[in-house]
């Protein structure tokens, strides 16, 4: 007879009930009250209003310290990444300042430039179990070209990091070069709405955007990458992100449904479908099959050739060949005789010439005078008149 097998769970242990209602969830704990459900994952079923535990503002969770693992940890963990050759200068200028924020924590960081890798490791002296997570997303980061000083936030608790792969959501270079730059916006205008609405540092690099900030943030900025390079402008989750800053505001609508606030935007252009080079227009639907199309025997026996011998059909033969070829021929002189042909010339019509048969001679003789009086390169004679005045006055003056 087989033994019969316990319960293999504690004696205290807080068992579940036999009937289970739908949505209902389990999680680490399960806490049973007024026959109301709460589980780990923050669903609640039946639980009226004023039961629900709500955070209060301003309040932190507390910090992870030495005390609370005093002897640190029993085996060593190590992470390790690759960088690009071009991060290469910038890592050797900044990784002592990488070793010292991380040694605080008792982490060590080492960066082999042969190789091109960095790698971050715990040791006996580590007491944040967590802390080699938080360093691995550190030496992330910096391959990914986030600078020092906002990658090094990542070691602080209320600061996590999100790196969304853009590079397979569309197929097309061009397409996914335009939809990136939707993310900048004109000289990184909608870059720097995004960050101040999400309390978050966004860098678009590449086939990826790393995002460091707060959960919250993070949530939201993953949103509207994903919705970007599907297609969707940011502007409108700017829109309704401004409008959620809003409403948070206020304490009567924190507790609300905002979607009666938010805005919805219908999609208006309509993808265009591509039309053919060459249309092809449909003939009228008839129920009827087409007329069969004559075969050559029947065209032999409408012209009469189907019953002529066969010396008959090769002397016709020979005949159409002779008359083709006597076409052929005087085509080809046709062509020939075009080129002695002279051109038609235009007429030509000599232009009359108007002639005065009047000429002023006394005029001509004057201009001749006057020529033979100058002389090349010499002043007019009023010119000359002025010089001779003013050298008699000066002669004046001096006696």
């Amino acid at each position: 007879m087989a033994e019969k097998t316990g319960d293999p769970r504690p004696y205290n242990a807080k068992k579940r009930p036999s009937t289970t209602e739908p949505g209902q969830c389990y999680g680490e704990w399960v806490s049973w009250r007024r026959g109301d459900t709460q589980g780990a994952c923050g669903g609640h079923i039946g639980v009226a209003e004023e039961s629900k535990i709500s955070v209060p503002d301003g309040w932190k969770e507390q910090p992870f310290t030495r005390e609370d693992n005093p002897k640190g940890l029993l085996e060593e963990s190590s992470f390790a990444t690759l960088f690009p050759m071009y991060r290469e200068a910038y890592l050797k200028e900044c990784w002592p300042l990488v070793q010292k924020a991380l040694s605080e924590h008792f982490v060590k960081a080492e960066l082999d430039l042969i190789e091109g890798s960095m790698t971050v490791t715990s040791t006996k002296k580590t007491f944040d179990p967590y802390i080699i997570v938080r360093a691995r997303d550190l030496i992330k980061l910096l391959a990914r070209s986030v600078p020092f000083e906002q990658a090094v936030r990542i070691l602080e608790d209320d600061v996590a990091c999100e790196i969304v792969k853009i590079g397979s959501m569309v197929t097309k270079k061009e397409r996914f070069i335009k939809r990136r730059q939707r993310l900048l916006g004109p000289k990184g205008s909608t870059l720097k709405a995004l960050e101040l609405l999400t309390k978050c540092y966004i860098l678009v690099q590449g086939n990826t955007v790393s995002a460091v900030g707060p959960y919250s943030g993070l949530k939201e900025v993953r949103r509207i990458v994903l919705d970007t390079m599907n297609n969707i402008h940011p502007i409108y989750n700017i829109k309704a992100l401004m409008i959620k800053r809003e409403l948070a505001k206020d304490p009567e609508l924190r507790t609300q449904n905002w979607d009666r606030f938010l805005p919805k935007f219908r999609q208006k252009n309509l993808s265009k479908r591509k039309e053919p080079m060459k249309k092809r227009i449909k003939k009228e639907y008839t129920p009827f099959p087409p007329p069969q199309l004559p075969s050559k025997m029947d065209k032999e026996i409408e012209s009469g050739e189907y019953f002529l011998k066969e010396s008959q059909r090769r002397k016709k033969k020979l005949e159409d060949i002779k008359t083709r070829e006597a076409e052929a021929l005087v085509r080809r002189q046709e062509k020939r005789n075009q080129a002695f042909i002279p051109p038609e010339e235009k007429s030509y019509e000599p232009k009359e010439v108007a002639t005065s048969s009047k000429l002023d001679v006394n005029a001509i003789k004057e201009k001749v005078k006057k020529a033979k009086s100058k002389k090349l390169g010499a002043p007019p004679e009023e010119v000359k008149q002025k010089v001779v005045d003013s050298d008699k006055k000066k002669k004046k003056k001096k006696t």
